[in-house]
């Protein structure tokens, strides 16, 4: 097995320093170096941590970057726990051509200015075994928010979901371990039939209204707009929602507190709820593509 691949991991929230930490227990014999990892977690003895990207970059086979790639869109790496800030230039200024480069959430602009510098980005967000494995903690960190914010159990509660997409396929079975009643509302006939075979209540879409007001706990995973003012003022005032989608999300936030219901929209709970599993899943997704690209054994 080759010893010396050099690894170099930048930037992040926690979930990124765990994954250097599960990439230095591996007895790979790896060189790892870190930079703007999130402050206050301790490294591994092994990693080696610097505070300029062209002492690491030029020697490193892989370059592992953060989810998202760039902090708010705008032109710096995401290091959201660190006072040292880099931007993806100046990393691209130092990369290797025939390095392996990873990044989670790369915006088309930032591929298209790695390219030009003869540099591929890879997303992992894009592999399935990720976002399968990565759904598990963003499901359990909402049935965390809902178990700390209701005012009542779980248990006997009246739950509905918004889409069928991985996250609520977790989701709708945690919450019937709980014993929980779930509604699923979904678009696509196909996928009310699974939530049929899932032991959970199907409702199209165009009939999502005249559920609402039975709901106790409100979970939308669908990045679109579909709780304007019209259906919040059909959600009693003890519902809780929670929107896991992506921006723009799904939920009017104003309109709800002004019909003074409780909303959170619960962004990137991996990274918050359970950091070590989701860096242990984030460096598996990346060995596997580095498998699957020959750069290790």
């Amino acid at each position: 097995m080759i010893k010396t691949k050099t690894f170099s991991i930048l930037g992040g929230d926690p979930r990124q320093a765990h994954l250097a930490n599960a990439l230095a227990a591996r007895e790979d014999g790896f060189h790892i170096y870190a930079m703007m990892l999130y402050e206050g977690i301790k490294l591994n003895k092994k990693i080696v941590r610097v505070d300029d990207v062209k002492m690491i970059l030029p020697q490193s086979d892989v370059v592992v970057l953060p989810l998202p790639l760039l902090s708010n869109g705008g032109e710096e790496i995401n290091a959201p726990g660190s006072q040292r800030k880099v931007t993806l230039e100046e990393c691209l200024n130092y990369i290797h051509p025939e390095a392996v480069v990873l990044a989670g959430k790369v915006p088309p602009f930032a591929r298209e200015q790695a390219a030009k510098r003869g540099v591929e980005i890879i997303d992992y967000l894009e592999r399935e075994e990720f976002t399968v494995l990565n759904a598990v903690p963003t499901a359990e960190g909402a049935v965390e928010i809902a178990l700390r914010e209701l005012p009542i159990t779980l248990f006997g509660a009246t739950c509905l979901i918004t889409g069928y997409g991985r996250i609520a396929k977790v989701l709708a079975g945690l919450l019937r371990s709980f014993g929980a009643k779930v509604i699923v509302v979904a678009r696509k006939w196909s996928d009310l039939a699974w939530v049929n075979v899932a032991g959970c209540q199907p409702v199209h879409l165009s009939e999502m209204a005249e559920h609402l007001p039975a709901a106790d706990l409100v979970i939308n995973t669908v990045p679109s707009m579909l709780f304007e003012e019209d259906k919040l003022t059909l959600l009693k005032r003890s519902c809780l929602i929670i929107d896991l989608a992506s921006k723009p999300g799904g939920v009017d936030f104003e309109a709800a507190k002004t019909l003074g219901l409780k909303a959170e929209w619960a962004l990137s709970l991996p990274g918050k709820v359970a950091p070590i599993t989701a860096g242990v899943i984030t460096l598996d997704t990346i060995f596997n593509i580095l498998h699957e690209r020959g750069a290790i054994p």
